[in-house]
């Protein structure tokens, strides 16, 4: 689950304090989307399903409300209810063909000292990633389409737009990571790229230490 769903999290949170992971701990599993949490008349397909319109996992909702493109594009891109007729995608959550974990946390504790605390979970409306930072004189809320700062010595808040569409290609991000790879080789300026596969190593480094840390119960110390 970090490496597909949260990799962007991990790289976000990794750029923003700008230092290496020292250590790494984990915890999270599938509580929830068992067979035995099954709601009471559940079916086996949404589209066949006596409690759907009740049920906030219910897939026939969550992709008809999305819009064009993704994640729609993922499932279909032909005729949404046949999809969900016949494909994966309008099968019960509850049925027990996942073994994805449904929630996680992973603590990181960097070189310098800073640490980071970061959760992930099914359980929440359709909305933005969210980031805290705490500094010593304040602190920054984040949420893809603002940035709010809040000043502890003096009570004084501030908002900076960032996206007028946070949902478009994650805040703006993708069209600008293209933009910035396009400039970088038309002008021949590697410095317009700010980051680098070493960069994306690290990442995948910190998901894979914070998956073995969930499974055994352990702190991970990468070198």
């Amino acid at each position: 689950m970090l490496l597909a769903k949260s990799c962007h999290d991990i790289d976000w949170l990794l750029y923003l304090v700008g230092d290496d992971v020292r250590r790494v701990s984990s915890f999270g599993g599938l509580a929830h989307f068992r067979p035995e949490s099954k709601p009471a008349g559940a079916g086996d397909r949404c589209l066949d399903c006596a409690v759907e319109h009740d049920c906030p996992y219910s897939a026939p909702r969550f992709y008809r409300n999305a819009g064009p493109g993704w994640p729609v594009s993922v499932v279909t891109d032909g005729d949404l209810t046949e999809a969900l007729r016949t494909g994966p995608y309008g099968e019960c959550v509850y049925n027990g063909q996942n073994d994805v974990v449904d929630h996680q946390v992973v603590s990181m504790e960097m070189v310098g000292g800073a640490t980071i605390s970061f959760t992930m979970t099914a359980f929440t409306p359709a909305e933005q990633r969210k980031t805290r930072i705490f500094g010593t004189h304040g602190y920054l809320d984040g949420d893809g389409a603002s940035v709010r700062y809040v000043d502890f010595r003096t009570g004084a808040e501030e908002i900076f737009t960032v996206s007028d569409d946070p949902s478009a290609g994650h805040g703006d991000g993708d069209d600008g990571l293209a933009d910035a790879f396009l400039a970088a080789v038309a002008d021949g300026d590697p410095s317009l790229i700010r980051s680098d596969a070493a960069t994306s190593l690290a990442g995948h480094r910190v998901v894979w230490a914070a998956e073995r840390a969930r499974l055994t119960g352990t702190v991970v110390t990468l070198s």
